[in-house]
């Protein structure tokens, strides 16, 4: 009898290390599945889209004395002039992500709808009549900045573009000037901006930026000969919203 009890506790002791080494074997094969890994905005890859708000111009035109005396605009005089209007147009550009931080490049077309007139008066009731106008605005920037997810916080510099025209005319018998010139003229720009990733595709957001410009030299013709500004917009201000499309790039998955 005492046998056979024996016998029986080696077996049942056998048939329990069996069960939890099967069991101690399943939990090796089989584990929990991780969770669903929410991946990351991914700025990497090239975008175009649009842009639109409103921009501000300084203008600024002197009388060099090259040519003949417009006027009673001496040598050395000229007007400043401040004027606002709406802005819109296209951008294209490329970004590179590297961890937190994106770096890319951007160019930019814009049409402007800043123009003024100015009325010398000192010797009537606007004898000589200035206008100018700004109206295209074209930059090529590098960028800089840190995504934290779907936003992007950047700035941005470089190359800065702007068709100017400068007219001016007599209207006070007998006139002697009537003419005007367009020039393309070169500076440079900085600003800052926010992006918003709203799907992997679609980005929205605001930009700030400002220009400065070089001046140009306006040969304006009138009866009794040219007539010859310096001109250029001393500065440009622009704020606007933009919308981008951005291309798929691989996604960047979080663990």
């Amino acid at each position: 009898m005492r046998n056979k009890l024996i016998a029986a506790f080696a077996c049942t002791t056998a048939l329990v290390s069996t069960g939890a080494a099967s069991a101690a074997d399943l939990g090796a094969r089989y584990t929990k599945a991780p969770a669903y890994a929410e991946p990351l905005f991914n700025w990497t890859g090239f975008y175009v889209g649009g842009h639109i708000g409103g921009a501000w111009t300084n203008e600024q035109f002197i009388n060099n004395g090259i040519g003949a005396p417009f006027g009673d605009l001496v040598p050395g005089e000229g007007f400043r002039q401040r004027k606002s209007g709406i802005m819109g147009g296209a951008q294209i550009g490329y970004n590179w992500q590297a961890n937190n931080y994106v770096f890319g490049m951007e160019g930019t077309i814009s049409g402007l709808d800043n123009k003024g007139t100015v009325a010398n008066t000192v010797f009537g009731a606007g004898d000589d009549i200035f206008t100018w106008r700004a109206n295209v605005l074209a930059t090529v920037v590098g960028r800089a900045g840190f995504a934290v997810q779907n936003n992007l916080f950047y700035i941005k510099g470089g190359y800065a573009g702007v068709n100017n025209r400068l007219n001016v005319s007599d209207t006070v018998a007998p006139a002697t000037g009537n003419g005007g010139q367009t020039h393309w003229v070169n500076g440079w720009t900085v600003g800052a901006g926010w992006e918003y990733g709203i799907t992997r595709n679609w980005i929205v957001g605001l930009e700030y930026n400002y220009a400065a410009f070089g001046s140009q030299t306006y040969q304006l013709g009138g009866t009794s000969g040219n007539y010859t500004f310096d001109a250029k917009p001393r500065d440009i201000q622009w704020a606007v919203v933009r919308a981008s499309y951005k291309f798929d790039a691989p996604v960047i998955a979080r663990y």
